[in-house]
């Protein structure tokens, strides 16, 4: 027997019995409604039962706890979805337990459009987008702030019996 192959064994055995991260929330695009993913999102999610919800308030663009806020768009979503992301770090998890986005842009308009969709394919280049609410305003909290993405995300907790 080659030396290496009980290590192998015991490796395949490791990855089959160790547990592994739970995404059993699934997307959903009904074929009778336009395909939402070249937009960046999805129409339906479900969330299975014995799941936590953690509710991640509207994070904006900013660059550091002092609020610094840049004045490109890009940079602001950018930023936005990283501070999503350290918020659901505290819990655990990532941005692929996310299930639902609101996203609030200030003066919207077809190019914001295609920077949330560029972007938001970077956090999600699976194409299991979350579902996503999109809604244009005058302004938001902060001076010189020019999105806001609040988010739900789900986590699955062990079920005892």
């Amino acid at each position: 027997m080659k030396w290496y192959l009980p290590l192998l064994y015991l490796t395949l055995l490791l990855i089959v019995i160790l547990p592994t991260p739970m995404f059993s929330q699934t997307f959903t695009n009904p074929a009778s409604l336009f395909d939402p993913t070249p937009y960046g999102f999805s129409h339906v999610v479900t969330v299975p039962a014995h799941s936590q919800l953690i509710l991640v308030a509207g994070q904006g663009g900013e660059e550091n706890p002092e609020g610094k806020l840049s004045n490109d768009f890009r940079t602001q979503v950018q930023y936005s979805l990283r501070n999503i992301a350290i918020a659901l770090q505290t819990k655990g998890i990532t941005t692929r337990n996310i299930v639902k986005v609101t996203t609030l842009v200030v003066d919207h308009d077809a190019e914001k459009l295609q920077i949330l969709i560029q972007e938001f394919d970077k956090v999600w280049p699976d194409k299991k987008f979350p579902i996503n609410t999109l809604i244009p305003v005058p302004r938001l909290a902060l001076p010189g702030m020019l999105v806001e993405i609040e988010a739900m995300a789900v986590k699955a907790v062990a079920i005892k019996e």
